[in-house]
């Protein structure tokens, strides 16, 4: 037993009062002799036994009284198992990402989770919540009651990594205690293995009663007709036995299509056909699991031609024009002597074919368009100046060449996962027509081959970043090295060359890729664009180039939806931002990897544990009402002790 002021045990000095006035009441009596009165004898002997009997009681009781008032003013108490941590520093951590929509036994996870919060979190604890994108430090039950109530699911997975290193970076003399509340989707080993405290945190972990889910994943144009867009969709299943699902296609919230996807296997494909004009809206279906992949929204752009010129002698160029033809592209063709330099900015995609040596004037332009998101493409010639052009390419990136090889080489190997080639092939092909070259330069590059040689050396390499691209062939193409003008390899490869970075077919961006975003048009150098919604709005970090703007979103939007591009009050142009689907597959909960941690089934079990196993058991009021009892029974003696 523990006294928290043991000062006042000094108080029991004071014992020694009520026996020194019984001491002092046990003084002798004087014998008196009367006549004629030892019928009183007995009487008075039995009547000071009595008397005696009386007072030591009452001594007995008085000493009681005064010790258990003295000890109760001293406060004595039973230590707490667990007093050490009493002090601990709370912490909550809640997961707020879009699997924890799915149902349990009493209704969406989160919503559930966040109602034990508010129902059974005390008045008077001080803790910190932390959620996928919010902090809320050292605060309370009611000032976070709003936060909670209108707390919405984020678009940002649940890391806990990332959770736990905001933690331990909250620097604080106390210890932590951390409850972790998560559906454990997507949960990895190596995020518990950061879990390094010295008290191992509570999990949390409600369960899901409807694991079945179908998911949009994504929309793209899978033919393009020539007054129709043939629309693509992929979905998924994800748990067993699925009911038919409705799928409709709207455009600026009108229903322009619609159809019942039957789920006989885990992926399914569906296509609409839409007319070939520009396009804002969504897909949706109807589907009881997770409510945040039922959407995808997308927009299609007007058609905009592509501006192309190819520097070169015109007899050598002639394949190009075949290939960007005036329906989607504004190709044109310089000599050297003929080029207009102030004409290069304006350009989306610019080709030296075959120059012998690119002069000084011309090597500063291009470096300034490639740095300002121009595509650019060096198509060597036999004559080429090595030095020269290895002089011009190191403004780029490592890639040198070395003296030309004039041997016979087969171009055997394409890289089909370069973005040059993304959805170009249905199948991965090894058995094609072969095209091959005369002669060729050797050359030293660190980036990955597009189109390879037999003996595994590149023909066509790039160096690509988010903003410009910069594609170089390691031997002349034209028709007497090379038969590769005649190979079906050359037009989806210049094709796309062409297009890098240009709008041409489905714009649905993800929330969160910080993939850039380029918008055509001219803007002063003052001048801001702003993203607009319906519900609302943001200024994304943006880089003026030549004629167009670099926009990096970020975070942004936090909310999914079809949103607009804005030059003050002028339209630009419309982009369709959406959440990722990394939280729709339900079955990826993962309990093993917290199994050595403590869990519990509700936020009220882990309170009412640490209230248990670190509150004190005072027991100072028990003194108090014996002190009560003794004053009483001290009271009673008085009164019926004779």
């Amino acid at each position: 037993m523990h006294f928290k002021h043991p000062e006042i045990l000094y108080f029991l000095f004071l014992l020694i009062v009520p026996i020194l006035v019984h001491l002092f009441q046990l003084r002798r009596f004087k014998t008196s002799y009367f006549t004629n009165v030892r019928f009183l004898k007995e009487l008075s002997i039995q009547t000071r036994k009595s008397s005696k009997i009386k007072k030591r009681l009452l001594l007995a009781t008085r000493l009681l009284l005064l010790t258990f008032t003295i000890l109760a003013f001293a406060q004595p108490f039973f230590e707490a198992a667990d007093s050490k941590n009493a002090s601990n520093e709370m912490y909550i951590v809640l997961d707020n990402s879009f699997s924890m929509q799915a149902k349990g036994k009493k209704g969406e996870l989160l919503k559930r989770a966040v109602q034990e919060l508010l129902e059974n979190t005390p008045e008077n604890t001080q803790f910190s919540l932390l959620t996928n994108t919010d902090n809320f430090w050292n605060t309370d039950i009611k000032s976070s009651k709003s936060a909670l109530q209108n707390l919405k699911y984020s678009a940002t997975s649940f890391d806990l990594s990332a959770i736990t290193a905001k933690i331990k970076a909250h620097k604080s003399a106390h210890k932590k205690d951390i409850v972790i509340i998560t559906d454990a989707v997507g949960l990895k080993e190596a995020a518990i293995a950061n879990v390094d405290f010295e008290e191992k945190p509570y999990f949390i972990i409600p369960a899901a009663e409807q694991k079945n889910n179908v998911s949009i994943d994504s929309v793209y144009i899978n033919q393009t007709l020539e007054n129709f867009y043939e629309i693509g969709i992929n979905l998924s299943a994800y748990g067993e036995d699925f009911k038919p699902v409705s799928t409709a296609l709207y455009n600026q919230n009108k229903l322009i299509a619609k159809t019942i996807v039957n789920f006989d296997t885990k992926k399914k494909k569906i296509n609409f056909t839409i007319p070939k004009e520009a396009f804002h809206g969504y897909v949706s279906i109807e589907d009881n699991g997770l409510a945040y992949d039922n959407k995808l929204f997308f927009s299609i752009s007007k058609n905009k031609k592509t501006n192309i010129i190819s520097i070169g002698e015109p007899e050598k160029s002639n394949f190009l024009s075949r290939i960007y033809t005036s329906g989607e592209f504004n190709y044109h063709n310089y000599s050297i002597s003929s080029l207009d330099y102030n004409s290069l900015e304006k350009q989306n995609t610019i080709i030296l074919n075959e120059l012998a040596e690119i002069p000084q004037a011309l090597q500063t332009t291009l470096k300034a368009f490639v740095s300002k998101g121009g595509n650019l493409v060096v198509i060597p010639s036999e004559k080429t100046s090595v030095s020269n052009l290895n002089a011009f390419l190191s403004g780029f990136g490592k890639i040198q060449f070395g003296n030309l090889e004039s041997n016979s080489k087969l171009i055997t190997k394409i890289n089909f996962d370069h973005p040059l080639f993304s959805g170009v092939f249905e199948n991965k092909i090894t058995n094609f027509q072969y095209p091959k070259v005369n002669s060729s330069f050797s050359v030293s590059s660190s980036y990955p081959a597009v189109l390879s040689f037999e003996d595994q050396t590149a023909f066509v390499t790039a160096v690509q970043n988010q903003v410009s691209g910069i594609t170089v062939f390691t031997a002349p193409i034209n028709s007497t090295n090379s038969n590769f003008q005649q190979s079906p390899l050359i037009v989806p490869l210049f094709y796309k060359i062409g297009q890098f970075n240009q709008k041409t077919g489905v714009n649905a961006l993800t929330i969160g890729n910080n993939q850039p975003y380029f918008v055509d048009v001219l803007l002063t150098k003052d001048a801001i664009l702003e993203v607009k919604g319906n519900d609302d709005s943001f200024i994304p970090i943006q880089q003026i180039l030549n004629n167009k703007v670099k926009l990096t979103f970020n975070d942004f939007p936090e909310t999914a939806g079809n949103y607009s591009v804005f030059d003050k009050k002028e339209w630009i142009e419309n982009i369709s931002f959406n959440y990722k689907r990394t939280e729709s597959d339900l079955s990826q909960v993962n309990t093993n990897v917290v199994s050595d941690f403590k869990t519990a089934d509700t936020i009220s079990t882990i309170f009412n544990t640490l209230q248990t196993e670190r509150t004190d058991s005072q027991i100072w009021k028990w003194f108090v009402i014996f002190a009560l009892l003794f004053l009483a029974l001290e009271m009673a003696i008085i009164k019926f002790v004779k």
